[in-house]
């Protein structure tokens, strides 16, 4: 059997929400959706791998049709299977999509590449018949583990959203099962953002932890002033406080911050991954790193992220991705990640779990779905089925 990609399909679909961190609000936000469909036949009907990028970034449409989907179109089907040919070969798939592109310059092409790499993907583990996680486990000669840590992220500015709302919303996702929840900081002066951390802490009490996100927005100065306040609280981790590329100032805060931070969400390849971990001071022992694969190159390079860290002394188990989608969910069950971002309001219908996966003491099973198991998230489905045809 030989195996051929018949078609690329993108659509750019709203994700839009009235809400704000510090540094942007969503109420334009847009996602692109892919569909890889395959000649594949199982029960009747192709085999269609499907994909998405995370919230943050903007839709890739135009890069996807005009330049990726094309030039995936064009190579020889022969040159992007496996050594046996009865399947699709991801690495080659993405040396393809990645064929007469300089090096560097990881901002908007890095989110094209991992949307189509996660269709891929989807698209290999279902020809393999196998959940992700589990074919990801095998690859690895490692045991996968269906249970997995998330954490629900909220806490957004929003207008009219005053304490009780705050509050109201935190103690909703802890009667979901959560016991880590995350709040937006820096979209308010630092006497303001102390009262909003005081009461969700009050709330919370001793059944969850809290960690905080300023989503970039603050100067060296800036982030120490918080940094100061900050340890006051038992919290969870203090994230991306200051530019994702200024890896001075993430060095410089860990002297005034002894409790975990995480950051990584907004670096794009392995290379980032390697100069934050050389220069960012991250602390292997405490901190957290955030990188997205489906915003990084997809599932591939996520990988030669993994050996990178490992080569700096870092275990995978120190990586929780942001974007709180499904592909991210497989990864670390199949590789061992620390767990995963979960928006339990937000984003709908990319990010959650396949219908009737619930949160229990701060973790979910994964089923035993084929591919990403997009398929067992009925709204979600709906809108990918509408793609494939």
């Amino acid at each position: 059997m030989s195996v051929r990609i018949v078609d690329v399909r993108e659509v750019t679909k709203p994700i839009s929400s009235p809400i704000r961190n510090a540094f942007i609000d969503f109420s334009k936000m847009t996602t692109s959706l892919v569909a890889v469909v395959t000649d594949v036949v199982r029960d009747g009907r192709p085999v269609v791998g499907y994909g998405f990028n995370s919230n943050g970034r903007y839709g890739q449409g135009g890069l996807i049709r005009e330049r990726f989907a094309p030039r995936l179109m064009e190579a020889d089907p022969k040159t992007l299977l496996d050594e046996a040919g009865g399947n699709l070969d991801p690495d080659r798939v993405w040396a393809a999509l990645m064929s007469n592109e300089k090096p560097g310059g990881h901002g908007e092409r890095s989110v094209a590449v991992g949307t189509i790499d996660m269709a891929v993907w989807d698209a290999v583990a279902k020809i393999a018949g196998k959940p992700l996680f589990r074919l990801l486990a095998e690859r690895h000669r490692r045991e996968a583990d269906p249970r997995v840590f998330v954490y629900a992220a909220g806490g957004y500015y929003y207008p009219g959203k005053g304490l009780s709302m705050l509050r109201g919303e935190m103690r909703s996702y802890l009667d979901r099962g959560y016991n880590v929840v995350k709040m937006k900081i820096g979209g308010a002066p630092i006497a303001e953002d102390r009262i909003r951390i005081e009461a969700v802490l009050e709330e919370i009490g001793n059944e969850a932890r809290l960690a905080v996100d300023a989503n970039g927005r603050f100067d060296l100065e800036t982030a120490i002033a918080y940094a100061k306040m900050l340890r006051d609280y038992p919290l969870f981790w203090y994230e991306e406080a200051g530019d994702p590329l200024d890896y001075q100032l993430q060095a410089a805060l860990a002297e005034f911050y002894p409790g975990p931070m995480a950051t990584g969400e907004n670096l794009f390849s392995h290379q980032d991954a390697r100069n934050l971990i050389r220069y960012g001071g991250m602390r292997p022992d405490r901190d957290w790193l955030q990188f997205d694969c489906a915003l990084s190159y997809g599932l591939c390079e996520y990988q030669r992220t993994l050996e990178v860290l490992e080569t700096q002394g870092w275990s995978a188990s120190r990586c929780i991705p942001h974007g709180g989608h499904q592909m991210s969910l497989n990864i670390a069950a199949g590789l061992g990640l620390g767990g995963n971002e979960s928006y339990p309001d937000l984003f709908q219908p990319y990010g959650g779990f396949p219908d009737g996966v619930r949160v229990e003491n701060g973790h979910i099973t994964m089923p035993d779905l084929p591919g990403i198991g997009f398929e067992g998230k009925s709204d979600l489905y709906k809108e990918m089925k509408a793609l494939a045809g």
